[in-house]
């Protein structure tokens, strides 16, 4: 009797060994899927990118250094590797997109082109589509490293080699952070 009292603990011990290496293993492809949909988007957003600096270069013959500013904004976020350097350098890339726009402000020509509000409702979408996934992917990351720190399949997440996902976070200086103050 003791003697199948300990088979099945060991039988027990064994299935739940295995179901949470297999729940750590589904996390982990979770947190990689949530990145490569990130990825897609950002490819999305570059691609993007060119069109609309083409739209509106004839335009702005003499703002270039915003045009050159936003391309190579643009090469660097596209080179980026990893969670960590694709937030900096697609921080910087969207400064410089913001400071586009604010230029582009300045001409009628533009305002009233079809062609680069288009793209400009595109990027915007896209925007959204970014946020929304990285929203996603912090969730999942989130669930993935507590499920690796709790007690006892943190025993099984060091054995393995299960390593936490990066989050993602805010790239932006702390005084950007502040609510605006306005005043009538």
């Amino acid at each position: 009797m003791l003697g199948l009292i300990v088979l099945v603990s060991i039988g027990a011990l064994v299935v739940w060994a295995i179901a949470s290496y297999n729940g750590l293993v589904g996390m982990r492809n979770q947190v990689a899927n949530g990145w490569r949909q990130i990825d897609v988007q950002l490819k999305r957003r570059h691609d993007l990118i060119p069109n609309l600096v083409n739209a509106v270069r004839g335009s702005m013959d003499f703002e270039r250094d915003t045009l050159t500013a936003v391309m190579e904004a643009r090469a660097r976020a596209a080179s980026a590797t990893g969670p960590a350097d694709a937030a900096q350098k697609e921080g910087q890339l969207t400064q410089a997109l913001g400071r586009l726009f604010a230029v582009a402000e300045n001409y009628p020509a533009l305002k009233s082109n079809d062609n680069v509000r288009m793209l400009q409702e595109e990027l915007s979408s896209t925007e959204n589509k970014v946020s929304f996934a990285r929203q996603f992917y912090n969730d999942i990351a989130t669930k993935f490293n507590t499920a690796q720190q709790v007690f006892p399949t943190n025993i099984f997440a060091g054995m393995f080699g299960f390593t936490a996902a990066e989050l993602l976070q805010a790239t932006e200086a702390p005084e950007e952070r502040k609510a605006p103050q306005v005043r009538f």
